[in-house]
């Protein structure tokens, strides 16, 4: 079986022959990129190949007559040596001889032979007359070559920042395997600046591909895009995805092929043989799948592939390929893009900038947008673009370019793309009044609306599409949540395309998925907590899994903004007694992580709510829980009228607990405004009621308040004795949190009182307690902080005592602003 014609045949044998004459030659050179492709298919071809004739008299057509017939052979059954001898035939051609190739001393002269002995030298014609002037051409033994192939786009001016991204990308190159071909992902959402990041980072590395740079919009795109400064300039619709075959063609005439193959698998193979050995390197832009790359991938390791696509193309991994995704710019890189178009007014309203970054998401083409804005009205503040960004529309419709909502139209694209699953979750989830996502919640979501929930294995394909789409971001293990600019255009297609009845019903089931799992957060953290006869019914919403203490308060911690958003939509439905359950449900919320303002605004929606309800134990609870809020906030005579008004209700009930605790949070007050001897007599008042329907748990809190106000007066004996009981019956109860407290407060007496080793040993204990496990709490780490550096302070260690005392103000920060300025005060008399 035979590959080539025998005219074929001679023409490749005595082109073979001719190069030898040349080792040092580009018809050499390209030869042995010929042979590895064949050594490739069948190895025993390498031992039949002549060595080149450097040093040495080339030995005409026989040595390689043998080869010449392997070779057609083997090309009869692999496609791509046949290609391989084409190309390289069509770019190095010779014409046959029927006699062996000569030997010439020099391959610039050339020799014909006449007859005999005769021998001229140079052109020569033989003509009876001739009339005029004669002149020869020496036609070129090799067609010309296109030129090198630089097609990566223009770099944009604006271009700014993304030296990480850079790095990332380099570190990458650098630990791949030398004889795999390189593959880099650069993937993120749409605007985010993938096609002008890939572009600026292969520019800057041109110099390491001498063989081209070529490029190929995979989208489709019938435009330019829009905001090309950006980044992802835009990325409107066009015609669609490209196929691969249009691209090989594209590729291949690029790098010189006279003739194309018609398929897809041939061209593919030409496309690997061209290339094999080249330093080139290939942009393909805004991919859509890894099918639609993959027989465009370079088949040799001198070369990169570098692939840009809203999705994170997951399927290219199977083949090498690394992932990078891109996230927003930095906030001061953002602030310098904005700065493109706004000039001096960003450096004038340097709030006002920030604020405009914040709504652009540190979106590069968002941003981009805004800066153009900026320059067409040079009079315009940057205080009324981020008014005019923050209402209505909002930033994804508001940002236009050539009359287009180009960042609306983009991530309609996205969600074009999603399967159905996925387009009916992206939906729901961007009705939902929450920055974080978990998967049972979403597992919630995604059966339907008119019916049970979904299967879990179907909502976890849903959300991998749209995690792989980049609309949602995993943001620990089984937590998502949506781009800030990617929740309004969720919301809106949820709000436009799901019936009336399908956004109660997925409002319902998110409001009923907070109150279980708040629940089950709240039986591990405060087990003692719960009100009798409010346990959720059996066929509730199933909570997320929560496994221990630090587990649970991580979970509120981390769904604090969305546990407020559905008090709130309850309170707006009118679902009242789920406001109000849901609110008391949050008290591990409330009482570890201390957010002052949510914990007044949630009792005070829950109290209404409860009165709705004609619930009079739940508006007991909401005044009590409310007003330790209030208190927490400094609003100390608001706290009182609430607590006067809590024990009113209880007396009227005769409700003993919440008497008892009405009048406790009546005592810290008290105490908080040093009224010591009212605080003292609330307190023992507290402790009586407790102690009459034996609530131990209640007891020895009150035991704790009265060694705090013993505390207060100086009086560390009584507060001893207090404290070291109240602990002693805490730890009994297994009050983990409650006897930390107690063993902090333990701690700082004896200090104070003298017993410094002892002390400072209890109040490390406590801290390390704070800091992690069921005891975990900031509010507590920095007072146990402050006191460590008053116990190194009174010992002469004022390094250790700053060191305390900055680690204590840091945390206080993000609590309490009074603590926070007192320690600063403290801090700067040294």
């Amino acid at each position: 079986m035979h590959a080539f014609s025998s005219d074929d045949l001679k023409t490749l044998l005595w082109a073979m022959a001719a190069c030898d004459a040349d080792p040092e030659g580009p018809a050499w050179r390209d030869l042995v990129r010929v042979r590895d492709i064949a050594v490739r298919a069948d190895p025993a071809v390498a031992r039949r190949w002549p060595s080149p004739a450097a040093g040495r008299q080339p030995t005409g057509t026989e040595p390689w007559q043998e080869l010449v017939g392997e070779l057609d052979s083997l090309a009869a059954r692999d496609a791509a040596t046949r290609a391989a001898l084409t190309e390289w035939l069509r770019r190095h051609p010779a014409r046959p001889s029927a006699g062996p190739a000569p030997a010439p001393a020099a391959p610039a002269v050339h020799t014909n032979v006449i007859s005999g002995d005769a021998v001229l030298h140079g052109p020569t014609v033989q003509a009876r007359d001739i009339h005029g002037d004669i002149h020869f051409h020496s036609p070129s033994q090799t067609p010309r070559r296109p030129p090198v192939p630089r097609q990566l786009l223009p770099v944009t001016a604006r271009f700014v920042d993304r030296e990480a991204d850079r790095r990332a990308l380099d570190a990458f190159r650098a630990q791949w395997p030398t004889h795999a071909p390189q593959i880099l992902v650069v993937s993120g959402l749409a605007g985010i600046g993938k096609t002008a990041f890939a572009t600026h980072w292969l520019q800057q590395r041109a110099a390491g591909f001498p063989d081209g740079q070529l490029y190929a919009d995979l989208g489709g795109r019938a435009t330019a895009e829009p905001g090309a400064d950006s980044g992802d300039s835009g990325e409107t619709a066009g015609a669609g995805p490209v196929s691969p075959a249009t691209v090989l063609e594209a590729f291949l005439v690029a790098l010189g092929a006279s003739a194309v193959p018609a398929g897809i698998a041939q061209r593919s193979a030409l496309w690997r043989s061209m290339t094999s050995g080249l330093r080139l390197a290939v942009l393909l832009d805004s991919a859509f799948t890894a099918a639609q790359v993959r027989p465009l991938l370079l088949g040799t390791p001198t070369g990169l592939t570098v692939v840009t696509s809203r999705t994170n193309l997951t399927g290219l991994r199977v083949d090498g390929a690394s992932v990078h995704r891109l996230e927003g710019l930095p906030a001061d890189s953002a602030v310098e893009l904005l700065a493109a178009g706004g000039g001096a007014r960003v450096e004038r309203e340097p709030a006002a900038a920030r604020e405009v970054v914040r709504l652009c998401g540190r979106l590069p083409l968002a941003l981009a947008l805004a800066s153009a804005q900026l320059a067409l009205r040079p009079h315009h503040s940057l205080s009324a673009l981020a008014t005019g960004l923050s209402r209505g529309r909002g930033v994804v419709d508001s940002l236009h370019a050539d009359g287009e909502a180009v960042l609306r139209t983009a991530l309609d694209m996205s969600y074009a793309a999603l399967p159905a699953e996925s387009r009916v979750l992206y939906r729901r989830t961007g009705l939902l009044p929450a920055d974080r996502h978990d998967l049972s919640l979403l597992t919630a979501l995604a059966g339907g609306a008119e019916g049970p929930g979904d299967t879990g294995q179907s909502a976890e394909f849903a959300v991998h599409a749209l995690v792989e789409a980049n609309l949602l971001e995993e943001t620990g293990p089984r937590t998502y949540r949506f781009h800030d600019l990617v929740q309004p255009h969720a919301r809106r297609l949820g709000e436009e395309r799901e019936t009336p009845h399908g956004r109660a019903s997925t409002l319902r089931r998110f409001v009923d998925w907070c109150m279980s799992t708040a629940a089950s957060a709240e039986h591990i953290l405060t087990p003692g907590h719960r009100l009798p006869g409010h346990d959720l019914p059996a066929e509730a919403v199933a909570p997320a899994p929560l496994d221990s203490a630090e587990e649970a308060l991580g979970w509120l911690d981390t769904h604090r903004n969305g546990l407020m958003g559905a008090v709130r939509h309850a309170a707006r439905a009118g679902w009242h007694h789920s406001c109000w359950r849901l609110t008391d449900f949050m008290w591990p919320l409330f009482l570890r992580l201390r957010p002052s303002e949510m914990w007044v605004e949630a009792h005070r929606l829950g109290l209404e709510a409860a009165r709705r309800s004609g619930s009079t134990q739940g508006e007991g609870r909401m005044l009590t829980s409310g007003a330790i809020g209030l208190r927490n906030a400094g609003r100390y005579p608001e706290a009182a009228d609430w607590y006067r008004r809590a024990l009113e209700m209880a007396t009227a009930d005769q409700d003993v607990r919440q008497q008892a605790q009405a009048v406790s949070g009546l005592g810290h007050v008290d105490l908080l405004s040093h009224r010591l001897d009212e605080a003292r007599a609330h307190f023992e008042h507290a402790l009586r009621l407790r102690e009459s329907i034996g609530y131990r748990r209640g007891a020895a809190l009150s035991r704790r308040r009265l060694g705090e106000t013993a505390l207060a007066a100086g009086d560390l004996v009584t507060a001893t004795a207090q404290l070291r009981r109240a602990g002693t019956e805490l730890e009994a109860l297994d009050e983990t949190y409650e006897a930390a407290r107690v063993l902090a407060l333990l701690g700082h007496v004896l200090e104070r009182d003298g017993e410094r080793a002892d002390g400072v040993r209890r109040m490390r204990e406590a801290l390390a307690r704070f800091r992690a496990g069921d005891a975990r709490s900031e509010e507590w780490e920095a007072r146990c902080l402050e006191w460590l550096g008053q116990a190194a302070e009174s010992r002469g260690d004022l390094v250790e005592a700053v060191r305390h005392y900055e680690a204590a103000r840091d945390l206080f920060r993000r609590l309490s602003a009074e603590d926070a300025a007192r320690l600063d005060g403290r801090l700067r008399q040294w």
